[in-house]
């Protein structure tokens, strides 16, 4: 079924809950839809929304937001290790089937907000884990050719929070489902984000008993006491990238935090290949943004990688002039950019 509303508000569609409108909002139910539908005559441009998670819209949207609002789950008749999720399935509902089945696989990814369409695109990650590690399969609408296609995700060039579909193929898919590979074998992964360390509290835990559910529900734990409950505070999650820099501006990090915290301060990093990411979060703070306000636009006190809509009205200026307050104060500060994630519309 296809469901169109003109002057559509999207206030109830964007987790940041900007009061922004677009000229024409359309949500199709089946992949039948979409080769019904009548591109030519939709508003431009078209812009594909999934949970509105991970966007920030800066004004009222000219074109038409399309949404695919596919809600099939389909584990394959063998084994279940190939699961295949509509669109519009919410992709934690994904994450608490697959550890009430006992599988492994997006047992680190629980809680992260939006949908499994989305998680293809922006290769959503946490705590060691990034959707790439699961995905099997994506299958999609091409806009330009007007036909549906299988892509397979080793040809997407994934990579830290991107991938095709925001590069070179922007604007061309619309995914209407993903298919995901899971695991009947235990692979719990620890050692990212204080995950062990939660686990250790659990003092009968050992880790041969470990079970996806054990890992989901410790995520989660872990995810509500850092982050805003988007059903409560509007945010888009972590509104900036880690950044990855070599280690000799490591190194000049590590002069720096010396000078404003002691010898003995050890600066939070991660080891990637011949590289050093930093939490972007850590350098925020240390200059002094956690709390920090712009009008209703707030860096959140209990994790100042997001940025939240404190008061329910904050404009889309306030946001990103907060944020813009941030890149320029570490860039002076630290010599690093910071990039956002959140997708500016």
């Amino acid at each position: 079924m296809i469901t169109r509303t003109p002057s559509y508000d999207l206030s109830s569609r964007n987790t940041f809950r900007m009061k922004v409108k677009c000229a024409l909002y359309v949500e199709v139910t089946a992949e039948a839809d979409l080769q019904a539908l009548d591109w030519d005559s939709l508003p431009q441009p078209v812009f594909v929304m999934g949970g509105g998670s991970n966007l920030l819209f800066t004004k009222d949207f000219p074109g038409t937001v399309l949404h695919v609002g596919i809600t099939s789950l389909c584990p394959a008749p063998t084994g279940h290790l190939l699961v295949t999720c509509g669109a519009g399935v919410v992709f934690d509902d994904f994450c608490a089937w697959a550890a009430s089945q006992n599988l492994w696989g997006p047992e680190n990814l629980s809680l992260i907000p939006g949908e499994c369409g989305a998680s293809a695109v922006q290769n959503i990650g946490a705590y060691g884990v990034e959707a790439k590690d699961i995905l099997a399969g994506i299958r999609a609408w091409d806009m330009k050719e007007r036909r549906f296609v299988d892509i397979d995700p080793a040809d997407c060039e994934y990579g830290y929070r991107t991938s095709r579909f925001k590069t070179q193929w922007k604007g061309r898919y619309v995914i209407t489902s993903v298919t995901y590979r899971l695991s009947k074998e235990p692979k719990p992964i620890l050692d990212y984000g204080g995950v062990r360390k939660a686990l250790s509290c659990h003092s009968e835990l050992v880790e041969e008993s470990l079970t996806p559910q054990i890992i989901r529900d410790t995520i989660i734990g872990i995810r509500r006491k850092k982050l805003p409950d988007p059903e409560e505070i509007g945010s888009a999650g972590s509104f900036f990238c880690n950044p990855v820099i070599s280690r000799e501006h490591f190194e000049k990090i590590v002069k720096t935090a010396k000078e404003d915290n002691g010898a003995d301060y050890e600066v939070p990093h991660y080891v990637v290949g011949n590289q050093i990411k930093v939490p972007a979060a850590w350098m925020i703070e240390q200059c002094g943004f956690k709390g920090a306000t712009n009008g209703g636009a707030q860096v959140y006190q209990n994790q100042p990688l997001v940025i939240v809509n404190a008061t329910g009205n904050a404009t889309p200026e306030e946001i990103t002039g907060l944020e813009q307050k941030v890149i320029d104060t570490i860039a002076a500060k630290y010599g690093i950019t910071l990039h956002p994630e959140v997708e500016h519309i």
